[in-house]
Order: structure tokens, then sequence, then C-alpha cells
């Protein structure tokens, strides 16, 4: 039988045995009996021959090998009895485990998910994609220079993917995807409601394929979907085919007009499958093959243009295939494409297209703009949150030395009993390990909570029908993650009770329990409580700064008065059924119809608007200048506008004029330029009436500058560098271009995406006005959102606000454990002294000077904690120098903050047990000095007696105004009892 059919049948074999035992013992009885024994001699007889039955019964179990495992139970159950019976102290564990494993699980939850989640596809592992970072979402020229990375190709044109795939057999797949997303407009044929809101993604015909991915529904993509002349179709995600259309099984196989072109969806993805690209402005609701592109896109499409890089590339490679002679053929295949391209690039780029380099990596995560936008910051929560565990540590430790401390006679007495130290270092093990994994389970509530506070903080500005993959129930592995935690707490802090446990003497059961202790007896204790002051003043220093920067941060000259302005933001790739010359007339009854509004100042569109998180790029050549070095930076942004912007926006004109009507096709071509563009190109020069262009040189004297604006932030990202070169130019202008991106961009900027309207008045309704108006222009436009432009720039820092917000949180759940755990230090140190202390006031101290006793013990140890943990903050500034605007690592303020906090926290915390220190009543201390000797009312004298004897000799008291040990002769004779 196994041991698990013995635990199972545990009952019936505990029956057997005592029949079986029983048997035996009867047999013998009888036998003595037939020899003329007396039964009651016969029964002594053989109890002396079988010698203890409860001894044989445990030879028994012993033998059938379950002991352990029932030895265990009784363990865990005595544990549990004895949490029970202390449940102040047993909540007050769990609380502090709950808080501190709480707070890493919810941040580890979110890393798992953001940083280390694979993708749920076929053998993740066999997936690598071609660039080292994600990047967003055109890349222009036969160079790239990603995040200040010189030569790092991320992005590629759909010509050097059809190379890559043909040439390059390391892969068994190799599928392209738009790096980015494409507005859409879906509605179902024949249908007169207004279109749906979607996102899409262009993809490779083998895009599932190479993932291994299969349809919940229908079919996906071939080979032959991808092909330019083949019927347009398109597959729907889980989310989108369940959330919108309500898990209609009609829908694979209808027909829906997708901006206004007739497709036909063949397929839903599988649940859980949300493609290769991972951000926070829309997952994919449908893809569309590539060559789909040009159908939707028309004039703008980028499919056939070499000089636009918009396609992501990842692959599988088959098994055995070395990664790193895959990376170096493709390099060679990236060289050989640019040397076929060397009469259209510019002499900027021939100069260094010899230089570019291209990396293979793992691409089981996929593309996560998640990982790279949110991956520092939650980085940084780690580090806080480890923190915060480390206080919770300190606490536990606390709270378990005292409680050992406090056990310890009890201890003595179970191993003079004759109790094992084997099993009573295994009862104090699992006894933390049991406390530790309920705190644990806790700390998962604790964790699911904290995550979904952290999506909310995260993504809460964010448009409703914006979807993340994130959530906040804990997965798998961070339950084991929990779990591990727990348990390695038990087992660490329960080393202490372990060694107190095994060193404990029989001899003590014997001595007095309430002992004076000195003030040197819990160094650890102390230790302890100086290293969590230590760790809350890094935590509320970090936050203090954290929570400047983001106040600057909000606060500083954005360059334009967000107060009183929306912004609207609309489908604008719908307006691409419209031909260029209808496309002004559009916007400006767009603007009349919006100007209409009661209380409306002001409306002016933009192909992007301030902080909308994006702008168009151009190299920039001036004429009369000559053409620039390689290394030259003459990079610029510009966006498309419509007359009266800056005044809509509010920004201030430093020189010329603004873009007004007069600015129209029949008139020459201009530009306003900002601050940045003027000090860059021209230094000190007026830049007024200059000329400048697009590269290359012969663009030189395209635009006419009539203005300069004050610089605007267009980015939602890096605050703290100089403000970009950007210039305006006019809707009502259009330039013919030889070369084929530029003219694609000049194109496609003229899909104003944004509309700014300023309203003083702030309109009743103004959200349903703005939505009723745009519908009497064009049903077809879809509004993706309306805000406040306040809320515009709140979102913008919502990745600051969760950092600071957490971190505050943190600092404070840190700063009230830290709290509890000096009180706990110093309530057990006054309980342990409270004999000292009544001999204390029995020679003469008074209330206040016990109570300045306690307190001083008490900010001794955090005073100490101070100067570890200011240093510490200081260093912690330093490393934290890029998440920081305008706040320096070294600011005493923030510094005398947080000491400030940590003061008030000790004040309150040593308070409560200074009181009742100075309330204790020396003659109940005394009788409670030294118990084994049966001291009682009757051996203590009337107050006013001369004196009366002290039974413990070796007490030793501190003089409360010398600081030195009282001898032991001053001790004897007390004239006077103080009550």
């Amino acid at each position: 039988m196994s041991w698990l059919s013995r635990l199972i049948f545990r009952k019936k074999m505990e029956g057997d045995l005592e029949k079986e035992l029983r048997f035996h013992f009867e047999s013998q009885v009888a036998d003595k009996m037939r020899t003329g024994i007396a039964e009651a001699e016969a029964r002594r007889l053989t109890r002396l021959e079988f010698g203890g039955m409860e001894q044989i019964k445990e030879d028994c179990r012993e033998s059938r090998g379950t002991m352990w495992f029932e030895s265990l139970v009784q363990d865990v159950r005595y544990a549990l009895r004895q949490l029970r019976k202390s449940p102040g102290f047993t909540l007050t564990a769990v609380l502090t485990l709950a808080l501190g494993i709480g707070a890493t699980t919810a941040i580890f939850t979110l890393v798992q998910q953001v940083m280390l989640q694979s993708l749920p596809v076929t053998r993740p592992d066999q997936l690598w994609r071609i660039g080292d970072r994600p990047h967003c979402c055109n890349w222009t020229g036969y160079s790239q220079d990603n995040d200040g990375q010189p030569g790092d190709w991320n992005l590629f044109p759909w010509e050097a993917y059809k190379l890559f795939r043909a040439n390059t057999t390391g892969f068994q797949d190799l599928a392209a995807l738009q790096a980015g997303n494409q507005a859409l407009a879906v509605r179902c044929a024949g249908s007169a409601g207004p279109p749906e809101t979607a996102n899409g993604e262009f993809v490779s015909g083998n895009f599932f394929q190479t993932l291994g991915v299969s349809a919940w529904r229908g079919r996906m993509f071939v080979d032959a979907d991808d092909q330019e002349g083949a019927p347009p179709v398109a597959v729907m995600s889980f989310h989108a085919w369940q959330e919108k259309y309500g898990s209609d099984p009609a829908v694979v196989g209808s027909t829906y007009q997708i901006n206004g072109r007739a497709f036909t969806i063949i397929g839903v993805a599988p649940a859980g499958f949300v493609g290769a690209t991972i951000v926070d402005w829309g997952m994919p609701d449908i893809w569309l093959p590539l060559t789909t592109e040009p159908l939707m896109l028309g004039t703008t499409s980028r499919i056939k243009d070499t000089r636009v890089d918009w396609l992501d590339l990842i692959g599988r490679v088959r098994s055995g295939t070395n990664t790193k002679a895959l990376e170096a053929q493709l390099q060679s295949e990236l060289y050989g494409w640019l040397a076929s391209h060397l009469a259209d690039m510019s002499p900027q780029e021939r100069a260094v297209w010899q230089k570019q380099t291209l990396r293979l990596t793992p691409g089981g995560t996929g593309f996560s703009r998640l990982e790279k936008d949110y991956g520092e910051g939650l980085r940084l929560l780690m580090i806080t949150a480890c923190c915060v565990l480390l206080v919770a540590y300190a606490n536990i430790a606390n709270l378990l030395l005292a409680r050992a401390l406090r056990n310890r006679q009890q201890t003595a007495v179970r191993v003079a009993l004759g109790a094992s130290r084997g099993r009573l270092v295994r009862n104090a093990l699992i006894e933390c390990v049991t406390l530790s994994l309920i705190g644990g389970a806790a700390g998962v509530a604790v964790a699911w909570s904290g995550a979904r506070l952290i999506l909310y903080l995260a993504f809460h500005t964010l448009e409703q029908s914006t979807w993340i993959p994130v959530h906040a129930t804990p997965s798998t592995l961070v339950l084991l993650f929990a779990l591990g935690v727990s348990v390695l707490t038990g087992v660490i802090f329960s080393i202490a009770p372990a060694w107190m446990t095994s060193h404990a003497e029989p001899v003590e059961a014997m001595r007095g329990a309430h002992r004076a202790v000195g003030g040197g007896r819990h160094w650890a204790q102390k230790a302890l409580v100086i290293a969590q002051a230590a760790v809350s003043v890094v935590l509320l220093s970090a936050a203090a700064m954290l929570g400047g920067s983001l106040r600057n941060l909000g606060h500083q000259d954005f360059g334009f008065n967000p107060d009183d302005r929306y912004l609207v933001s609309i489908n604008s790739s719908l307006v691409s059924k419209y031909k260029q010359e209808q496309l002004l007339p559009l916007f400006r009854e767009i603007q009349d119809r919006l100007s209409t509004i009661p209380g409306v100042r002001g409306v002016s569109s933009a192909t992007y608007a301030p902080m909308s998180g994006n702008q168009m790029g151009n190299d920039i050549r001036i004429q009369g200048q000559p053409e620039p070095g390689p290394k030259d930076d003459v990079s610029a942004d510009w966006t498309r506008i419509t007359p009266g912007f800056f005044d809509t926006i509010g920004a201030q004109m430093l020189a010329g004029r603004a873009i007004d009507e007069d600015d129209n096709g029949n008139t020459r071509h201009v530009a306003v330029i900002n601050e940045a563009f003027a000090k860059k190109f021209f230094g000190n020069q007026n830049p007024i009436g200059r000329r400048f262009g697009p590269g290359p040189i012969k663009n030189a004297g395209t635009y006419e500058i009539v203005g300069v604006v004050q610089n605007i932030h267009y980015v939602r990202w890096g605050f703290g560098d100089p403000a970009r070169a950007m210039y305006y130019i006019p809707e009502a202008q259009m330039v013919q271009f030889d070369q084929p991106d530029i003219q694609s961009d000049e194109l496609w900027s003229q899909n104003l995406g944004n509309i700014v309207i300023w309203a003083p008045r702030h309109p009743a309704n103004i959200f349903m006005q703005v939505k009723t108006a745009l519908a009497e222009v064009d049903p077809n436009i879809v509004i993706y959102d309306i805000q406040p432009y306040s809320r515009v720039i709140q979102g913008t820092f919502d990745q600051q606000n969760m950092i600071v917000s957490l971190a505050w949180l943190f600092g404070a759940v840190g700063l009230v454990l830290a709290a509890i755990g000096l009180y706990g230090v110093t309530a057990y140190g006054v309980e342990q002294r409270t004999s000292e202390i009544g001999v204390r006031m029995a020679v003469g101290a008074d209330r206040s000077s016990v109570v300045a006793m306690v307190l001083r013990g008490a900010f001794w140890q955090v005073g100490i904690g101070l100067g570890i943990g200011i240093p510490a903050a200081i260093g912690l500034g330093y490393l934290m120098a890029s998440q920081l605007f305008g706040v320096a690592p070294w600011n005493p303020l923030l510094l005398a903050t947080a000491t400030v906090l940590l003061g008030l926290a000790t004040l309150v915390a040593a308070m409560i047990p200074a009181r009742r220190a100075a309330s204790i009543d020396p003659i109940q201390a005394l009788r409670t000095e030294c118990p084994t000797r049966k001291m009682s009312r009757a051996y203590l004298p009337p107050l006013g007696s001369e004196g009366w004897p002290i039974w413990c000799p070796e007490s030793k008291v501190r003089d409360i105004n010398h600081d030195e040990f009282l001898p032991s002769e001053m001790l004897r004779p007390l004239n006077a009892v103080a009550s």
C-alpha cells in the first residue's frame, strides 16, 4: 500500500492496530492465567513484558512512513492554535505582510504583463524580430538614427521586406506588420447608421502563419490574400468581435464598409491574441493585407515608396539556425539593398549608408511600446515596492523577536519537560511560514486591488474606445511569485525564533520573567528600527522629489494657453475619399459650422495640434547656405494649419505675422517658424523673408518665412530636452515635390486630424454640439474624442502621475510600518523595563522624566536612521535624475520635509508607550519583580516605612540624571516610594 493510501485510510489502520495489539495482549494474559496466575497479576506481568502501548503504536506508525506527514499536520495545527491565541500579534503581522507582499506583487503583476509576457502564439521562443527597439510609425530615407543609436535599423520598406523574405533561408517564415495603426471607420454594408471607429493594422499574408495562430472562426490570411488585385478581405480580433459585435457568428463572411471600401470579414482571431504589437494608444481591431494599403490611402500610399520605412519584421527561425550568422546575413542583404539605391540617396545618406547596422533580437514578446514607455517607471516602482517589503520584513522580524523573548520561559519549560530541540525549532519554523503564507494570501488580494489602481492611474485618461491588453488579475506566475516571497519571508524570519529556541536552557524556567532589562539587551530590534527609519526617509524623499518633478511638469510654459480650449480628434483618414481640391472647402465648412456654436470664440484645424502626441519631420535646407555635412543636425518638425491657429490656441507671435486667409494657392508659399528653428538655422540673424525647404538643396527656396512664434510643445516626452525646431505651413497651399516620400507627406498632411476650439464661456453640452455640427457637415466623419486641453495635458503626464501617486502611497505605507515597528519595540522595551522604571520613580523620578527617557531612546534610534537614510536618499536622487524635471537630487527642503514627517510619526509612535511608562505604579512594578521569590503584599511594609528589601540584587537600574548604574547598596534602603 502506498504512503498516500496509508494517509487516506489512517483511521481504519489505527483501529486495526488497536485491535491487533489488544488481541496479542489478551492472548498473553490468557496464557499466563492458564498456568495458574491470577488475572490481575497476569495483566501486570503482561504490561511489563509489552512495555508502553503508546510507544509500540509510535513504532508501528514510524514503520508506515507517514509519521513525518502526520507530525507536520500536528505542527501546523499547533501553529494555528498559537496564532489564534494571539490575535493582536497575528493581525498585525498579517496586515504588515499583506501590505509588503501585496505592494511588491501588484507591481510585479504589471512588470510581468508589460515586460515579461510572451505572445500567446505557437513556440514564441522561435520568434525573432529584425531590430532591437519598437518605433512608431514612419522613418524616411536610406539611413536611420533611432533614439540616438546611429545607423540602428528598426523599420523597413515593403521592398526590403520582400528581399529579406525571398533570400533569408534561416527563416521558416518572415512576416511584416505596420509599425503603428490605421484609423478605420467600419459599417456593415447596407447599414444607414454611423460607422464604428476601429483600429486597423496592415499585415503580410503570412502574418498569422508565421506566429502559428489559427482562427477562432472562419480562416486567417494566406499569401493569396496579400496579392495586388486580390478581393479585399479582413480578419477581426476576438476582443472587437465580442465587445462591438456581440460575438455574432454572422460577422464572418459578411461585407463591411471600411473607410468607404468593401471588405469581407473572413475570420476572427482566437481569444487572447492581440497581435504582435503591444501599445497603449489602441490595439488592432481589424487586420488588413498589406497590398490593400493603396486602396485605403490612395495617393498617400507608402507601399511602393522605397524611402519610407514603416514595417516591423518578425520571423520564425528554423530549428538549429545560428542567430548570429543569420544576423550577419541580414546585414549583408541590407547593404546590398542600400547599394541598389545609391542614386536615390542624398549626400548625407551616401556618406553613412555603409555604417548602417541591423540587429536580430528575440521576438517572443512582440513589439511592445508599453515596455519602452513604462519599463523605466515600473522598474523604479519595483525598487520602491521592495523597499516597502524590506520595512515590512523589519517589522515582522521585530514582532517575532519580541514574541520569542516573551515566550522564552515557556520554551525553557518545554525543554525541561523533555521536548527535543529539533521539534521546537521545527515548530518555530512552521509557525513563521504559516503566518507568512496567511499574509501572502492576504497580499494577493492587496495586489489585485493595487494593480487595478495602477491601471487606473496609468490609463484612465485614454479614450473609452481604447483597449489595453493589461489585466489586474494575477497570473499563475504572479501567484507563484507571491508564494515564493511568502515562503522566503517565513524561512528567513523564523531563524531568530528558532535560534532562541535551540539555545533555551531549562534553568531559565526557574528564573523570573519580568526582570529589568537594560537598554543594550535588544540591539537586534533597535537595529531593525534604525533600518526602517532609513528606508522610510528614502521612500519619502523619493516621493517628494517625484512629486516636485510632476508639479514642475504640469506648471511649465507649454507655449500656448490650454485654458478654455478643447481638442477634437477626428478620423482624418476618412477624408481620403475627397479629392485634394475638396479638402480646403471641407475644413472651412467644419470651422464655420463649429464657430456658430454659442460661446465659441475661435476654431482652427491642424494636421497635429500641440500635445496631441505627434508631428511630422524633415531635413531642412536653407537658401543661400551650402549643403550640410553628414553629421550636421538639420532636422525640423512641421505641421499644417488653418488661419487663426495661433490665436485659437493662445500662442504669442514674436516677429512678423501669422498665417492668414491671404495665404492661398495663388500666393507665394509661406511658413511660420518657432524660436528654436530661428536659433538653430539663423542664429542671431533676422529670419523674416529668408527661404528654406525640405532636403535636397534644390528645394531650399520653397517657403518664405513670414513670422516667428514662441516655442510650442508638441511631443509628450522629453520635456527636459531643448525645444525642437518647428515650422507651420498653411492648409490652403500645396507644393509639388519631385521626391515621392516628400510628396506623400505633403498630401498626407492635408488630412487635418485635430480641431482646436476656443470657448471661454464654456458652452453647455459643447461635446454634443460639436458632434452634431460635424455630423451635419459629413455623417461619415467619426469623432475619436473631445477633451478639454487641461485633460489632454493631464493625460500627457499619466505615467509620471502614476509613479508619483504610488511613490507617495508606498512612502506612506513605509512610514506607517516604521511607526508600528517603533511603537512595538518601544512598548516591548517599556514592558521589559517595568521594574526598572518603578525603581526610578521610587527613588524620585517624576513622570516627565520617564516620558523624556522613553522618547529619547526612540528618537535616538530614528536619529541614527536619519543619518543613514539621508545620504542614501541623496544617492537615490542622482540615480533618479532621468525621472526628474526641475528638481535637484540634493534638495534640502524635500529632505527636511521627509525628516519632519518621520519625526512626527516617531513622536506619535513613541508617545503612547512613554505615557504608559509614566503611569506605572512603583509598588505594583516592584511587586512583580522576581516572582520566583514569591514576593507579595505581606513582604512590603506600608507606605512611609523606613525602608523595604529589594529581592533582586542583580537588577541594574540607571540613574536618570547621570545615566549611570546605581550601586546595590543604594537600592537596599529606599526611604520613600513615589506613587
